[in-house]
């Protein structure tokens, strides 16, 4: 029987029960024909971050466009509330109190004559700026804090703990009565100040378990073999892998902080007026809800798409960044 020839290059083909499978590859031929590579991969097959990876599933998210769309809605009339509202939230005229919608004026008019839709554009700018500065402010105090006591441990971290059992124990609301009634200032301060002293603790315990858990990581523990210092693990090694949770928890934290200046607006120690608030303008409105029910529906209505989107957000962070939901 004569040799079988195969000519230099040629692919080899065996048969099997399920038919013939080639197994020629040209030389350089990826494995993977998707632009993306299997899940976890770049483009390259390179392994991705969490970070990117989780930018990667948050971009195919509708909950985490949609709401990221609402949000960026209302960033923007925060910063220029003039692109869709010309008039004066200020301006007001007795003569046209409690009237329905008009030409113009589609939202209709409060009890002291004011343009409904007017007040619920510059609303959001006071809500907005309360909520961001508030959570940034609960942020980087509660994770500074936290992330030292877990770190370090010992004497610090027991003291810090009684420390947040002592704020956890204060009821919000009831501490906002108190602390915010001998204020009589009409700036967002006071208010945003409030929310960052009783809203630390959270974000402090969130960061503390966090560090923990990273820092008992090989990685962690070879930098300090090595001779890395304090800083340095903390800052490079501990701190990007142990802010996923805080992340999580101060986006949706937002959302609650925006309903929270609303509540102690409503019982009159927040935002006090000349201040343009969805709170100021719910509490006027709660005593004409029979007679003129628009003028409670559009600014809490606004506060309430306001919130939602902020949960929604925290939501889609959360998915992305834990890989157990995944």
């Amino acid at each position: 029987m004569p040799e079988p020839n195969y000519d230099e290059g040629a692919a080899i083909a065996p048969t099997g029960a399920g038919g013939a499978v080639d197994l020629a590859m040209s030389e350089g031929e990826s494995l993977e024909k998707t632009p993306g590579g299997p899940l976890g991969t770049g483009p390259a097959g390179k392994p991705r971050s969490l970070w990117s990876d989780a930018w990667h599933d948050l971009r195919r998210n509708p909950v985490f466009i949609v709401s990221a769309l609402v949000i960026l809605f209302l960033v923007l009339i925060s910063i220029w509330p003039s692109l869709i509202a010309s008039g004066d939230p200020l301006d007001c005229d007795l003569a046209k109190a409690q009237e329905g919608s008009q030409p113009g004026h589609p939202f209709g008019f409060n009890g002291q004559g004011c343009d409904v839709y007017t007040r619920t554009v510059y609303g959001a700018r006071t809500s907005v700026a309360v909520g961001v500065l508030a959570t940034l402010g609960v942020a980087v105090l509660g994770s500074v804090l936290g992330g030292l006591a877990g770190f370090f441990g010992g004497g610090w971290d027991g003291f810090l703990s009684r420390i947040t059992d002592v704020f956890f124990a204060i009821p919000v609301v009831l501490g906002g009565l108190v602390l915010l009634s001998v204020v009589t200032s009409n700036t967002v301060w006071p208010v945003i100040g409030f929310m960052v002293l009783l809203g630390w603790p959270q974000l402090s315990r969130i960061a503390r378990g966090s560090v923990i858990t990273a820092k008992q990581n090989d990685y962690v523990q070879a930098a300090r073999a090595l001779g890395a210092s304090n800083s340095r693990m903390l800052l490079r090694h501990i701190a990007p892998n142990a802010l996923a949770p805080v992340i999580v928890v101060a986006t949706i934290a937002l959302g609650t902080y925006i309903s929270l200046e609303a509540t102690l607006s409503f019982l009159g120690v927040g935002l006090k007026p000349p201040t343009v608030s969805w709170g100021i303008d719910i509490s006027s409105a709660s005593q004409y809800i029979r007679n003129a029910p628009h003028m409670l529906l559009w600014p809490a209505g606004a506060l309430a798409v306001t919130v939602l989107a902020f949960i929604m957000l925290g939501d889609a962070v959360r998915d992305a960044l834990d890989p157990k939901l995944r």
